[in-house]
């Protein structure tokens, strides 16, 4: 019995559903039940069926998990799967800082803990940000955190005034404008596709800016047949499956790697995998009084989406 065969009887034997990010190695996204960005998987793992559910992504999503499924089991390959963003967001400065700023609304992109959910008034993902922003009412001031630069992406999409935390993503903040001019000029066909976690003078050389669902539907819908990517690479194997014929190129970063991937998703592996689901461990545990404020950001970032 090979890998994948056990790993697949292991699932059946315990009903799981496998969610997996795109972020994830091409062997496990093809191995995952559904696979997804932050906004989908937090819909997906609403409405699941499956008495347990395994989530390949970072801690931070299979908390959302668990706080939109309280009663079911939510087990993780590797506890150590978390994020640069959500590391950046210690609850008593986060706290803090919202006392310093009286009177405004805390959105929260969802790249955070459970705890810093439990203290804000929405979460957003970047599918729906700007929707939600839009939705608050023009005289509201916002709070916003934890991504300074999706913040100010935002900031030039809403014309709001948003305060930023002052926080960023390791992986997208490190892709090299250098290496993007050049390859501009050395396929100058080729359409760049950034994520809005991306510096402003990258976004600025972008011809569409999205989510990492949104970036793999549009090399669907555009006509051209080479891309720049300016993302996680593992967002590449879901658009050589969608469009095999089209050339996807990822952008290196400022140390010249071309492989820039998050260095938390990548923990996850088919081996983890199988021994979480033989021992149903690391299992992710939240206490109810944190799920129970948690969730009402939460549901209404679904609401709003």
């Amino acid at each position: 019995m090979n890998k994948i065969e056990k790993l697949l009887k292991l699932k059946e034997q315990n009903n799981v559903v496998i969610l997996a990010h795109y972020y994830q190695d091409p062997e496990i996204q093809d191995v995952a039940d559904f696979i997804g960005d932050s906004l989908a998987l937090a819909r997906h793992a609403q409405t699941t069926k499956a008495d347990v559910i395994l989530f390949c992504g970072v801690h931070f999503m299979s908390e959302t998990a668990k706080i939109l499924n309280p009663t079911k089991k939510v087990i993780i390959p590797d506890l150590e799967a978390g994020c640069s963003l959500a590391d950046n967001l210690p609850l008593k400065k986060f706290n803090n800082w919202i006392k310093a700023h009286p009177g405004h609304i805390i959105i929260s992109y969802i790249n955070c803990s459970a705890e810093i959910k439990s203290v804000s008034d929405i979460i957003c993902t970047s599918s729906n940000a700007e929707k939600i922003i839009n939705s608050i009412d023009k005289n509201q001031k916002i709070l916003f955190a934890p991504d300074k630069l999706l913040g100010k992406y935002l900031i030039k999409r809403t014309n709001r005034d948003l305060i930023l935390w002052d926080g960023y993503c390791e992986v997208h903040a490190i892709f090299s404008f250098r290496e993007l001019v050049k390859l501009k000029i050395r396929y100058p066909s080729a359409e760049v596709l950034a994520h809005p976690e991306c510096t402003e003078e990258i976004l600025d050389l972008a011809h569409f800016i999205g989510s990492t669902s949104a970036l793999i539907s549009y090399t669907q819908s555009s006509k051209s047949n080479e891309f720049i990517i300016v993302t996680e690479p593992g967002v590449i194997h879901q658009m050589k499956k969608i469009n095999p014929n089209k050339n996807y190129i990822p952008l290196s970063n400022i140390e010249g790697c071309a492989c820039n991937e998050c260095p938390y998703m990548r923990l996850n592996t088919l081996d983890k995998m199988i021994q979480a689901l033989e021992t149903l461990e690391p299992e992710i545990l939240i206490t109810s009084q944190i799920m129970k404020k948690a969730k009402k950001p939460l549901e209404k970032m679904l609401e709003l989406s």
